[in-house]
């Protein structure tokens, strides 16, 4: 998410306006060699008790449009941490800090310390983001096996998507919507298989009647309803962008991918089918009078390799529903048949470590639906609590080209796009 668009959506009192602003960096990192940085921070959780900080070791590990991420060591603990570097508008409260200092999961990278630092030019300021630093993406170590020409472990699937839905559970009982679930945001640490979800800059409290930008999640994992541009979505596009990962570890590539909205829909529809007028409505009643040309669902046992799982294929089907609120709730996922694996007292990781702890939910998480308790605690697990074959397969087959064309026409006219209509051109 561009600061601009982050900055249209804040509300509330800048930094200089209150005493949150908690000190200062006493030199720039970029000039950092093994120097010792010692700045004043206040504590991510609990009351603003400013304390000093120090540490060394900085280097840049990352850098977008949000700003540049360092990482660093404590020199108290001698932990590694990352420290995300953004710019500051004064006039507002920055939501990535507001929404980051009430998180508190397993599964959620964690906020240590934020501080504020000057930057080059006169009044600008630069909020620092002291987080838990996790040395691997899940983007990252599904590259390695593509590069390998092999997929992921099941067991590791079934290990960060578990994380993953357990951590969307908790940020959607907090009413918080992540809304840019992606593999490059799901950090891992490869010797313990613990996932943690990061990145809240585009994240939002999402409250009933509010709009909300319909440009929002990165392209491959945008739900239907906002390239439909709905402004009044629900956190189930978190839903569907999980749908999408898990689809994507088991494929070895996007499920759908495409340069535009118009692109993406093609690639949706060529596996859900054209959504009924009723689906359409759900996802943005505006859109209810076009006349979308007939291409019926592609099977899902088609869609993947010959041997994955079907409970991954059930799973999947269950998540990627054009209909929001058809879609499984981030709990119900946990509590589907794919993860049972899990809950077997025998399992363990392919280097013959342990799981991690997943199963020590919170009251919290306890009490979003009760109802499927039961499920998610094996009974061995009770104390926790306060390779598939590959082979070939075919890709889903293009429909009808007259019927397809009809559609990117209709689907161009909707979005006022500009799509080269040549590009289809082979159909």
């Amino acid at each position: 998410m561009g600061l601009l668009e982050a900055a249209s959506e804040f509300k509330g009192a800048g930094p200089s306006s209150g005493p949150d602003r908690a000190g200062e960096w006493v030199f720039s990192p970029e000039a950092a060699g093994g120097k010792v940085t010692t700045v004043v921070a206040t504590p991510g959780q609990g009351p603003d008790r400013p304390q000093e900080v120090s540490y060394t070791d900085i280097k840049v590990i990352g850098n977008g449009s949000f700003g540049v991420v360092y990482q660093a060591r404590l020199i108290d603990s001698q932990e590694m941490v990352a420290i995300k570097k953004v710019l500051q508008d004064k006039r507002f409260k920055n939501r990535e800090l507001q929404i980051m200092r009430k998180l508190d999961h397993c599964n959620i990278v964690r906020l240590r310390y934020f501080f504020y630092s000057s930057g080059e030019k006169k009044d600008e300021v630069y909020l620092n983001l002291v987080l838990d630093f996790v040395p691997e993406t899940v983007y990252r170590v599904a590259r390695h096996f593509n590069k390998a020409k092999t997929t992921i472990p099941i067991i590791y699937v079934k290990v960060y998507m578990y994380q993953l839905f357990r951590s969307l559970a908790y940020i959607h009982s907090q009413g918080v919507c992540h809304r840019d679930i992606k593999p490059q945001n799901l950090l891992v640490d490869p010797e313990t298989a613990i996932l943690k979800l990061c990145d809240f800059g585009s994240a939002k409290q999402l409250v009933r009647g509010e709009p909300n930008v319909s440009y929002i999640c990165s392209r491959y994992y945008r739900a239907p309803e906002l390239i439909f541009g709905a402004t009044d979505y629900t956190s189930n596009i978190d839903i569907w962008s999980a749908g999408c990962v898990l689809a994507e570890l088991l494929l070895g590539q996007p499920i759908f991918p495409g340069d535009s909205g118009v692109d993406q829909l093609v690639e949706i529809i060529k596996v859900l089918g054209t959504p009924t007028r009723e689906q359409i409505r759900e996802m943005n009643p505006n859109y209810t009078e076009f006349k979308f040309p007939q291409i019926k669902a592609h099977p899902w046992t088609k869609v993947f390799k010959p041997r994955t799982p079907p409970e991954a294929i059930s799973l999947c089907s269950r998540l990627l529903e054009y209909t929001p609120v058809t879609r499984l709730s981030p709990l119900e996922a946990c509590a589907h048949a794919f993860f049972d694996e899990l809950r077997q007292p025998s399992t363990r990781l392919p280097s013959g470590r342990d799981l991690p702890l997943l199963f020590n939910f919170s009251p919290v998480e306890l009490s979003i639906q009760p109802q499927l308790n039961s499920t998610l605690i094996p009974p061995h697990a009770r104390a926790q609590t306060s390779p598939a074959s590959h082979g070939t397969y075919e890709r889903y087959p293009t429909p009808c080209p007259t019927t397809l064309l009809c559609l990117i026409l209709v689907l161009s006219f909707i979005f006022s796009s500009g799509v080269d209509i040549l590009k289809y051109s082979h159909l």
